[in-house]
């Protein structure tokens, strides 16, 4: 059994960006990430100061445009057509969830799509389905560099992702298609979850509850990639897989904290850089 190791191959990307970051630089260019944040979410704002400190590792610029919770969704709008005017700046980041008053789809499909470095845009979308150069959702593309660092050849495996939804499930299931893969994909009205992980030479699992994959849910040397966040109640992070019990029947694994996750921040300052060059 292998650990996947996230974190240092994302310490490798941002010194390798950090290189690009000054190549543009010379060419009068420095990459600029505008992020929004509304609303005093505790891990909405975790995750937009690790992405602030890994811009600074890499050499690009950002910004945050902080906003109250009780912002109207116009001036969300408004200052989207801002950024998208700014010629300085190369990647709109939105950080997701916004609260529930503001039409998530709506700001979504405001940020200019040559701008859209979190891949949610339906034109950014549509050319991930059709295996067309696009920007690609962090999370997944991630899983795919992982995947590559190893040499880990998704090629005719069969894949079993769980959770199916449009910021991770559904590009993974994309992407691992587009790279040859059989893919299976199941959600919370999947009758028998068993059935399709047992199966699987590899395993994606991504929807938030803890111990949602058990030892007798995976077969003997499969590969299991845990993309969960949970906080257990003595404050410890833990995925969507039992870990300790899984781990010895797989060939490779990754560990929660210290896998996809850094992989998620080194792929969006990866997009904002791609857009740069762009500019």
């Amino acid at each position: 059994m292998q650990i996947l190791d996230g974190k240092a191959l994302s310490d490798q990307i941002k010194l390798e960006l950090k290189k690009e970051s000054i190549k543009l630089g010379e060419k009068g260019v420095t990459p600029g990430l505008a992020v929004i944040l509304v609303g005093d979410d505790a891990a909405s704002q975790t995750y937009v100061k690790m992405k602030e400190k890994a811009c600074d590792i890499a050499g690009i610029y950002s910004i945050i445009h902080k906003m109250p919770t009780t912002i109207s969704q116009e001036k969300i709008l408004e200052t989207i057509a801002m950024i998208n005017d700014n010629p300085n700046i190369d990647g709109v980041l939105v950080q997701l969830p916004l609260p529930k008053h503001i039409d998530t789809t709506k700001i979504i499909e405001a940020i200019d799509p040559k701008k859209d470095v979190d891949g949610f845009h339906p034109f950014n979308v549509g050319r991930l389905v059709a295996g067309l150069d696009s920007f690609v959702p962090c999370t997944p593309l991630g899983v795919m560099r992982l995947l590559e660092h190893y040499q880990i050849d998704t090629k005719g495996l069969d894949a079993c992702v769980v959770g199916a939804s449009n910021i991770v499930g559904k590009p993974m299931m994309n992407l691992l298609l587009n790279a040859g893969a059989t893919v299976d994909i199941c959600h919370i009205f999947t009758k028998d979850l068993k059935a399709h992980t047992k199966k699987a030479d590899l395993v994606i699992v991504g929807v938030g509850k803890q111990n949602l994959i058990t030892e007798d849910m995976i077969k003997e040397g499969a590969i299991v990639i845990d993309i969960g966040i949970n906080k257990t109640e003595d404050g410890r992070i833990v995925g969507d897989v039992d870990f300790a019990n899984v781990a010895p029947k797989c060939s490779y694994i990754t560990p929660v904290p210290g896998g996809v996750g850094p992989m998620t921040i080194a792929m969006l300052l990866e997009n904002t850089i791609k857009a740069a060059h762009h500019r």
